[in-house]
């Protein structure tokens, strides 16, 4: 509400509400005190005369009755007036009375006035005493509502005065209290936006001094704003000042930044570097031992052996752990996409953690569901590691018992599946205090277990964060003395409706399981129901469905002669072929008749060996028509094709590669693999790197190339020098794995079962050649390790060496004109192709030399290799005199493997170094 309505509101209607009240109240009161005058004069005036009509009366005078009553008709407000007798008959009238609503009762009324009506009034009073005559006056009351009316007009005019002087006063005043509050709001406004004050004009008196006070405040607010500006001022320069600080803070942060990055990376390239300085004479070190366990040696002897091998295998171990660790702490751990076989992988960690179990007689149980697809995409290689680390710390910590591990499906959605992978023992648990910082670095469950154990205590760290980059989580579940259970979640790509096919399909033949384990039990006999027999439990069987197949586990029977001679009198006489369930190591097998058929396996179980096992049994018991029973069992031939340019190395993996089933086709070049890729289709290609003309890589993209088989067909790169950086860059190249040089049976059955799904027979693995020194204490040539690197062929080994020695020749002028030359890649082909040759043949002194020098030219430069220069050419001219020395021994040419089509021609070898 505005002022101006406010001071209207007081000024004028207040005031006039009071008026019309006051005068509403006053007329009123003056109507009657005027009628009252009236009836006053009426009265005093019959009473004057009412003697007189009184005398008139008694004495019959009718003129003189009427001459007194004109008297009383000359009063102004008197209009007509009666005399009556007592009986209500009018003696005398005088105008005219004015009918009234109810005359008869009128006649009857008392003495006194009354009003009959909006200016008509009526006088009776009694002449004489005892109810005689009566004198009656019609009265006229116009007059006094005339007088009413025009006293109420002249108040109506009086309050419109009122209101006028009113109405004008107020507006008077507001107009002059207005302009000065517009001022001063205006000022304000002025103040609030911060725009210039000109100091106000005096306000009228009737306002308190607030022209002072806003010109005060004005006063204080230019202060203030001076103030704040200088504020201003200083804080601005301060802020660059700071400024200046902090980009000279920014340029020192981006310095250290540079530096930290630039210590990072030789900090990766010293680990890498590291790796390879430490693994190379480990390798050796474990290799060495190995070959020296096939030796004669006492107990004595062989008990240290185990102890150097397993310090080893530890020293390794620790390696890998930190190495991974630092990996993962520098968010350079990348993950692989490729197909992943969970039932595979289990299989293959539980076949590693065998020994150690089977030392103490654990129960190792690998449960894989049928839920959980084949075709599954992921890192094998991570996924390997974390079930190693898993199932490794269950056996170690576990004494008796089991270790079981599952794999499920806990969540699947489009084109991803969820597993859920539990490893439980029944080991010795853990607290709620050790359950919490279980999975920090460096940290065991209990500080006493790195001394009784062993270990870093880094292995449950890298699993967890392996599993959170693979977009899971880890958890643990254990109390002290009931043993533990890891559980981990792993999401990965794949069609959760691509359900596994069955391995073998049996027509219902009724099998016999005598497996005193429950878990195991329950394994077995499920994969026999999946596969179409009928398990049955002893005490099941009926005599008239005798079993086709007994699968029993021999249990502690391998330590009690006893026992074994209780099994050797029961398979005398039993009508089925049996498999024999053994927890020991395949050295420590039993000799056991088996009539009708069947073998001894070595838990734990893998499930092809196991179902490759079943069909072998059956087909033997149908008399040897075991395709219908288990086509899938059925191994297929498999056609190899092997890439080298250097002749000895194409030769001896054509022999390492040979075996049953195995057909193995050998090419010198890129050119001639990819020439012999058109003419035939192979299972498995192992393709060397550095190659003259077309290199492995070149070679691999163009056989990508030559149609859709070639897609999906494994390319395994064989390279004698693989640090982590370039084994990168030969899986982003197209290559589906990487080997390193030496070759050993046992890493080549691997890698087959890997991408082929088959496991060759092959030799025991082979020792590298490297020790720890650089050589000048190693002999020139060892001809046992050079058999052993052979495959055990003696006369092919000094075949190897010959050749090794025939190229030194050429080998050394290209070193030295490369390095003379400055010619960097030349240099490294050059060291790497004799890397290479060296690898396969039995000259450790020229083999560590060599593969000392690649490392150091592909991690450090020229100059690194520099000092290694001449011990390598004094190592060659050593070989060479050697060679020269034994020229009977190496004279024999050795032929290859029955299996090995040798497709290399005299052309392609004159190129070979």
């Amino acid at each position: 509400m505005s002022l101006k309505l406010r001071l209207l509101l007081i000024a004028l209607v207040l005031p006039m509400l009071l008026m019309v009240a006051v005068t509403a109240i006053t007329l009123p009161l003056h109507r009657g005190d005027q009628e009252a005058r009236v009836a006053d004069r009426m009265e005093t005036a019959v009473a004057l005369v009412a003697p007189s009509l009184v005398a008139a009366l008694e004495d019959g005078d009718a003129s003189r009755l009427e001459a007194y009553a004109d008297r009383l008709l000359a009063i102004e407000e008197v209009r007509a007036l009666a005399i009556t007798d007592g009986a209500g008959e009018r003696l005398l009238e005088l105008g005219r009375l004015r009918p009234i609503a109810d005359e008869a009762g009128a006649e009857g009324e008392t003495n006194g006035l009354r009003r009959h009506g909006e200016g008509h009034w009526r006088l009776h009073t009694g002449l004489a005493e005892g109810g005689g005559a009566r004198l009656v006056l019609d009265i006229d009351g116009g007059g006094l509502l005339l007088a009413h009316y025009r006293q109420v007009g002249v108040a109506g005019v009086l309050l419109v005065l009122a209101a006028l002087l009113l109405g004008a006063t107020t507006t008077a005043t507001c107009r002059r209290l207005q302009r000065p509050l517009e001022e001063a709001d205006a000022a304000l406004a002025r103040l609030q936006r911060g725009e210039p004050h000109a100091p106000l004009a005096a306000l009228p008196p009737e306002l308190p001094p607030l022209d002072e006070r806003i010109n005060a405040l004005a006063g204080r607010l230019q202060e203030a704003r001076e103030e704040m500006q200088r504020q201003v001022a200083q804080a601005t320069a301060e802020l660059e000042e700071s400024m200046e600080t902090v980009e000279v803070q920014n340029m020192q942060l981006d310095l250290a930044h540079r530096r930290a990055l630039e210590a990072n990376r030789v900090k990766s390239e010293f680990l890498a570097n590291m790796s390879h300085e430490i693994r190379t004479p480990l390798n050796g070190i474990i290799g060495f031992c190995r070959l020296l366990g096939r030796s004669s040696l006492d107990a004595r002897q062989r008990e240290w052996l185990e102890h150097v091998n397993r310090a080893c295998g530890n020293l390794l171990m620790l390696v890998n752990d930190v190495l991974d660790y630092s990996k993962l702490e520098a968010g350079r751990l990348e993950l692989e996409r490729l197909p992943v076989d969970m039932v595979e992988l289990v299989d293959e960690v539980l076949a590693l953690q065998a020994p150690t179990a089977q030392q103490k007689g654990l129960e190792l149980v690998g449960m894989v569901y049928d839920d959980v697809p084949a075709g599954l995409q992921g890192d094998p290689l991570r996924i390997r590691q974390l079930l190693t680390n898993l199932v490794g710390n269950a056996v170690k910590f576990t004494e008796r018992g089991e270790v079981v591990v599952r794999v499920m499906v806990e969540e699947s959605e489009a084109g991803r599946v969820t597993l859920r992978v539990s490893v439980a023992d029944t080991g010795i648990g853990l607290s709620a205090e050790h359950r919490r910082r279980l999975f920090e670095a460096f940290r065991q469950g209990d500080p006493s277990h790195s001394r009784e154990f062993g270990g870093s205590g880094l292995g449950l760290s890298i699993c967890r964060r392996l599993v959170e980059q693979m977009g899971g989580e880890i958890g643990v579940e254990s109390e002290p003395g009931s043993g533990s259970t890891f559980a981990f979640t792993l999401p990965l790509a794949g069609d959760a409706a691509a359900e596994r096919p069955p391995e073998l399909r049996l027509a219902g033949e009724a099998v016999l399981l005598e497996e005193p384990h429950p878990t195991t039990r329950r394994a077995l006999k499920h994969l026999l129901k999946r596969w179409g027999a009928r398990p049955v439990v002893p005490g099941e069987a009926s005599a008239d469905a005798p079993p086709r197949l007994l699968v029993a586990s021999l249990g502690d029977a391998t330590r009690h002669p006893e026992m074994l001679e209780r099994w050797r009198r029961r398979l005398a006489t039993l009508p089925c072929p049996a498999l024999l369930l053994c927890n020991t190591s395949p050295l420590e097998l039993p000799e056991l008749p088996l009539p009708r058929g069947g073998e001894v396996l070595v838990k734990p179980l893998t499930r092809r060996t196991f179902g490759e096992a079943v069909a072998r049994a059956l087909g033997s018991h149908h008399g040897g028509q075991a395709g219908d029973a288990a086509p899938e069992a059925m191994p297929a031939r498999r056609r190899l094709l092997a890439v080298d340019d250097n002749r000895a190395n194409r030769e001896l993996l054509g022999a390492l590669l040979a075996g049953p089933g195995v057909e193995v086709t050998l090419a010198a070049s890129g050119e001639e693999a990819l020439s012999l890729a058109r003419q035939a289709r192979f299972d498995l290609v192992l393709m060397d790197i550095r190659m003259p003309g077309m290199d492995g890589i070149a070679a691999t993209r163009a056989l990508r190339h030559l149609g859709p088989e070639w897609s999906h067909t494994p390319i395994v790169a064989v390279t004698a020098h693989a640090l982590e950086v370039e084994r990168r860059r030969l899986l982003a190249s197209g290559l589906d794995d990487v080997i390193t040089k030496p070759l050993d049976a046992e890493r080549l059955a691997t890698l087959m079962a890997r991408h082929l799904g088959d496991r060759g027979e092959a030799p025991a693995p082979m020792a590298s050649p490297e020790p720890a020194s650089h050589g000048n204490d190693l002999p020139t040539v060892d001809l046992a390790l050079g058999t052993r690197l052979a495959g055990g062929d003696e006369a092919f080994a000094r075949r190897l060496l010959g050749q090794l020695a025939d190229s030194l020749t050429e080998s050394e002028a290209a070193i030295r004109q490369a390095y003379r030359e400055r010619d960097h890649e030349a240099l490294l082909d050059a060291i790497h192709a004799l890397n290479g040759a060296c690898r396969y043949c039995g000259a450790p002194r020229l083999a560590l030399l060599v593969e000392t020098m690649e490392t150091r030219l592909r991690s450090r430069g020229r100059e690194a290799m520099a000092p290694l220069m001449a011990p390598l050419f004094e190592a060659m001219a050593a070989l060479r005199r050697w060679d020269a020395d034994h020229p009977a021994e190496v004279g024999g040419e050795a032929q290859p493997s029955s299996t090995t089509k040798a497709t290399a021609n005299s052309s392609s070898s004159d190129n070979d170094r």
